[in-house]
C-alpha cells in the first residue's frame, strides 16, 4: 500500500501495447499537434495583423486560440514521449502541473465560448447596443474574467486533489493526469467527498453557462428567421454555426466522459472520448471558424501569400548570391 507522501511518479495508460502501433500513435499525435500549432498560430497572426479582425469576435477568437494552444501543449507532448520511448511514467510534480494546466485551459475555454455566444446574441438580437455592450474595455474585462475563472478553478481542484492521501497504487486509467482517475487512488473518504462536492458545484456553474448558451441561440435563431433577405439570414447563420459546432463538440464529449454511468466502462471508449475533448478541438476549432468566416479566410490567404512571396524572394536572392 502506497501513500501520497511516498509516491514519486504515476503510471499513465499506454495507448497500445504493440511497438509498431505505439510509433503510429506517436506520428499521429505529432501530425495533430503540428496541425493545431500551425492553424492556431495562423489565426493569432491573422487577428493581430489584419485590422478587419480587430473586432470583439476577433479578440475572443484570439483568446480561444491561446487556450487551444495551451491545452494541446499540456497533454500531447507527454503522450508522444511515452509512445516514442515505450514508457508510461510521469513524475508526481509533473502530474500535478499537467492536471492544473489542463483544468486551467479547459475552464478558460468554456468561459470564452460562453462569452462568444453572448457576443453573437448581442450582434444579432441587439445590434444597436453592440458598440456599447461590447466595447474594448468590456471585452478586455470579460476575457480577463474568463482567464481568472480558469485559474481559480484549476487551483482549487489541483490543491484539493493532491492533498488527498493516495493508497490505491499509482496506475492511472488515462493517458494524461485527470481528476477522476486520481480520485480512484484516494483512501480518504472525506477528502474524496470534498473534491466530488467541488466538482458538483463546478458542474452546476457550467450547467448555468450551458443553459445561457441554449437560451441565447434560441433567441438568435428566432431573430435570424425574421430577417427578410436570404443573404442576411445566410450571413447571420455563417457567424453562428461555427461557434455552435465548437460548443457542441466540446460539451457533448466532455459531459459524456465525466457523467456517463459506471456500468458503461470501457478503456477504449474512455480513451476515444478523452482524445475527442482534449486533443481534437485545438486542431478542429481553427478549421471550423475559418470555413465560414470570409474575413478570416481573406486574412489567412493574405498571410500565406505574403509568406510564400517572401520565401520566393529569399530563394532568388540566395541563388543570385551563389551565381555571383
Amino acid at each position: 500500500m502506497s501513500n501520497s507522501s511516498s509516491l514519486t511518479q504515476f503510471l499513465l495508460l499506454a495507448l497500445v501495447d504493440r511497438r509498431e502501433l505505439q510509433l503510429l500513435h506517436f506520428w499521429l499525435f505529432l501530425a495533430i499537434s503540428l496541425a493545431a500549432l500551425l492553424a492556431n498560430g495562423l489565426i493569432l497572426s491573422a487577428v493581430a495583423c489584419d485590422h478587419h479582425l480587430h473586432t470583439p469576435m476577433g479578440f475572443f477568437l484570439l483568446n480561444l486560440s491561446l487556450t487551444d494552444l495551451g491545452s494541446i501543449c499540456t497533454t500531447v507532448p507527454k503522450a508522444m514521449h511515452n509512445s516514442l520511448w515505450d514508457t508510461t511514467t510521469i513524475s508526481y510534480p509533473g502530474c500535478a502541473a499537467q492536471l492544473f494546466l489542463f483544468a486551467f485551459f479547459m475552464s478558460a475555454e468554456f468561459s470564452l465560448l460562453t462569452i462568444m455566444c453572448y457576443d453573437r446574441y448581442v450582434a444579432i438580437c441587439k445590434p444597436l447596443h453592440y458598440g456599447t455592450l461590447l466595447g474594448s474595455r468590456a471585452c478586455a474585462h470579460m476575457a480577463a474574467a474568463a482567464w481568472a475563472t480558469g485559474f481559480l478553478n484549476a487551483l482549487l481542484h489541483t490543491a484539493n486533489t493532491f492533498s488527498l492521501p493516495l493508497c490505491q497504487g499509482n496506475a492511472l486509467g488515462q493517458f494524461f493526469c485527470e481528476i477522476p482517475h486520481i480520485l480512484k487512488l484516494s483512501c480518504s473518504h472525506s477528502g474524496y467527498l470534498r473534491e466530488v462536492g467541488l466538482m458538483v458545484v463546478c458542474a452546476f456553474l457550467f450547467l448555468g453557462c450551458f443553459v445561457f448558451i441554449v437560451f441565447s441561440y434560441v433567441q438568435i435563431f428566432r431573430a435570424v428567421l425574421r430577417i427578410p433577405s436570404q443573404q442576411g439570414r445566410h450571413k447571420a447563420f455563417s457567424t453562428c454555426l461555427p461557434h455552435l459546432a465548437v460548443v457542441s463538440l466540446f460539451i457533448s464529449t466532455a459531459t459524456f466522459a465525466y457523467l456517463k454511468p459506471p456500468s458503461i466502462f470501457s478503456p477504449s471508449l474512455d480513451l476515444a472520448l478523452s482524445v475527442l475533448y482534449s486533443v481534437m478541438p485545438p486542431a478542429v476549432n481553427p478549421l471550423i471558424y475559418s470555413l465560414r468566416n470570409q474575413e478570416l479566410k481573406d486574412a489567412l490567404r493574405k498571410i500565406i501569400t505574403t509568406c510564400f512571396l517572401r520565401s520566393n524572394k529569399l530563394h532568388l536572392f540566395f541563388c543570385r548570391t551563389l551565381i555571383v
